[in-house]
């Protein structure tokens, strides 16, 4: 009765492994997500960085600035130099209110002589002589007033190549806010606060792991089996919990094959050349950049 009972029981054993040996998954990789990597857009000492790796940061929110006060001192200038031009440009209405005045007396008097030549108390002289004067006054004044626009369109053309100057300073103050272009979270800090940057130079990196990506490597027979779009199902290696399952979408399939990588599996081992997919899947928190995991194919039956 025992040796039969044993018997059962390394049967059911067994059978169970065979079981379990046969749930193979179609492919395998690690996950990934997209990094952006955050560069200086201008040069100075970082008088604050407020961040460290692991940091959840917020889209659009400033997290450090570039010593900015040489960029603060120009723009001064520049603004006083605004003032000094609107102080400089001619009141051309003042200055040519003397020669129009001008031009109406004379006028007064013009219709005045005019008046005693009809009456026989006057003569024509006079009249020539004040007609001569508003015509010499109307050249002055056409004059002044030709000289002052061209003084003021002088001084207009300085207060806009000015107001450029105070944008591209104003440009260059908001690249020097240190400032998280997506929501995510901190993976690598390659600079402190104090040390000097240049344009160019990385600050940290950066990804958003709301949403991880399985890169996994198929074989060109797997191929027909999937397309964008398509729901997958994922399983991510725990030490304790064995697998967590995951569902997934398939989200790039590479049009390129490419050497079977190191340590990657697939069902076809003797492929020599594989085809890379992305399967995105959300992250419950418990998915880490770069832990293994493993994919398997749903089809109609599934």
């Amino acid at each position: 009765m025992r040796i039969g009972f044993c018997f059962v029981l390394f049967v059911a054993v067994s059978f169970l492994s065979c079981a379990d040996k046969g749930l193979q998954k179609d492919a395998a990789g690690v996950f990934e997500a997209t990094e952006v990597l955050v560069s200086s857009e201008s040069q100075g000492k970082i008088q604050v960085l407020d961040l460290e790796e692991g940091d959840h940061l917020t889209a659009g929110q400033v997290y450090g600035y570039i010593d900015t006060t040489q960029l603060y001192l120009k723009k001064r200038q520049l603004l006083a130099g605004l003032r000094s031009v609107d102080i400089r440009r001619p009141d051309i209405r003042k200055q040519i209110a003397v020669i129009e005045q001008q031009i109406t007396v004379a006028r007064t008097e013009l219709r005045r002589m005019e008046n005693l030549v009809k009456a026989g108390a006057g003569n024509q002289k006079q009249v020539d002589d004040w007609a001569h004067q508003i015509a010499v006054l109307e050249k002055e004044l056409s004059a002044q007033r030709s000289t002052l626009n061209k003084t003021d369109e002088g001084a207009t053309a300085e207060v806009e190549n000015l107001q450029y100057q105070v944008m591209q300073i104003d440009d260059q103050l908001s690249k020097s806010r240190i400032v998280a272009p997506q929501s995510g979270v901190v993976l690598v800090k390659y600079a402190q606060a104090g040390e000097v940057t240049a344009p160019g130079k990385p600050l940290f990196s950066m990804a958003d792991i709301s949403v991880l990506y399985l890169r996994a490597y198929i074989t060109a027979s797997q191929l027909s089996q999937l397309k964008l779009g398509q729901p997958v199902k994922v399983y991510a290696d725990y030490q304790e919990d064995g697998q967590r399952e995951y569902p997934g979408i398939v989200s790039w399939i590479s049009d390129k094959a490419e050497f079977t990588p190191k340590g990657i599996q697939t069902r076809d081992e003797r492929a020599n050349s594989v085809y890379a997919v992305k399967i995105a899947v959300q992250n419950d928190g418990y998915l880490k950049i770069g832990q293994y995991g493993e994919a398997s194919f749903l089809t109609e039956e599934q």
